[in-house]
């Protein structure tokens, strides 16, 4: 049974967080917006190098629009990755622009080109999603990955995080011999449980990428989620937690035979992790839930039944007096001091 029924809805930033946005460098006057890629005239389907249909298809221009649009996105991404320094960006040139119209907020995914040496680079180009935005900023702050984005008006720009897609990883690298199961099953066990404490939801394989990092004995994992949508915006306290999607259950199956004195310890290590992160950004999370606090993050519905499910689960009535879904994020927060 799917743990999400319904496609999420779009939901516009509140001027509070746009405020908080601004304060802390993330809000930007690009030179593109989302609705100048939506002009296109044409799109072909984009397959992958086996033939198989990618749910993305590249979109076409008109010959007057595509030398002004390229211009943009080039600019778009010097602020990105530059610091807005363009003299050292004109090298780059657009070879590609992509739209995924599955996706909740039908992303544009630019591939951009150092003309010097063939290497590339990917950015992506969003419609603004309040869920969304919260996800990125807990990204950059709780775990233990750094994430670049910028937000003007109606659009989000987004950097590419790089690693295996999740459905590849598990399709292509669990059978492989270097494959270490105890090491990958301990990140997910970590994954999962930085995912239900900052209730970022939906993370199946097709929302995370697996990093492999060698190391001078063997290899690392980390798995990264890469889809933010549903961010503080389910009601079911089982979507927080990776573990219950059936798309992960190679990965699971790996840490079925660990001991549970094992899974404990790496649970309350990445919770003490968590916890660190959390005091040191105090100021800045305080600043940034004081921000949403009024975003309609998820319906009241919604709300009603994840507090009441963290109740339960935590046995914990505070719970039941969170009347929004930021009130119930600071408080699985605030346990981590418990």
């Amino acid at each position: 049974m799917a743990l999400i029924k319904q496609k999420k809805k779009v939901v516009a930033p509140s001027a509070s967080f746009f405020g908080y946005l601004t304060l802390h460098g993330r809000a930007k006057t690009l030179p593109i917006r989302y609705a100048d890629l939506k002009h296109y005239s044409g799109s072909v389907t984009l397959y992958d190098k086996a033939g198989k249909d990618t749910l993305w298809s590249t979109v076409l221009y008109g010959e007057a629009e595509t030398a002004e649009v390229h211009e943009w996105l080039r600019r778009t991404y010097a602020l990105l990755k530059g610091g807005g320094e363009e003299s050292l960006m004109r090298h780059l040139y657009v070879e590609r622009i992509d739209l995924c119209e599955y996706g909740n907020t039908q992303p544009f995914r630019v591939k951009i080109v150092n003309r010097f040496n063939e290497n590339y680079d990917y950015f992506y180009v969003k419609q603004p999603d309040a869920n969304r935005l919260l996800g990125l900023e807990l990204e950059h702050l709780l775990s233990p990955n750094r994430i670049n984005y910028l937000v003007y008006a109606e659009t989000i720009v987004e950097e590419h995080i790089v690693g295996i897609p999740g459905e590849i990883f598990i399709d292509e690298h669990l059978g492989a011999r270097y494959l270490n199961g105890v090491r990958l099953a301990k990140e997910f066990i970590k994954f999962n449980e930085r995912c239900f404490v900052r209730l970022l939801g939906d993370m199946h394989c097709h929302n995370f990428v697996v990093e492999i990092m060698p190391d001078f004995d063997e290899v690392q994992y980390r798995i990264r989620a890469i889809d933010f949508d549903q961010q503080s915006y389910e009601g079911s306290r089982k979507v927080y937690l990776p573990q219950y999607h059936k798309e992960n259950n190679p990965i699971i199956l790996l840490g079925m035979a660990m001991k549970p004195e094992a899974t404990v310890q790496y649970q309350n290590e990445e919770r003490a992790v968590m916890r660190y992160r959390v005091q040191s950004e105090r100021q800045q999370l305080a600043k940034l839930l004081e921000a949403v606090a009024q975003d309609s993050l998820a319906p009241p519905d919604h709300t009603i039944q994840l507090a009441q499910e963290l109740a339960d689960y935590y046995e914990d009535l505070y719970f039941l007096t969170c009347s929004s879904m930021a009130a119930l994020l600071s408080h699985s927060l605030n346990r981590l001091f418990q």
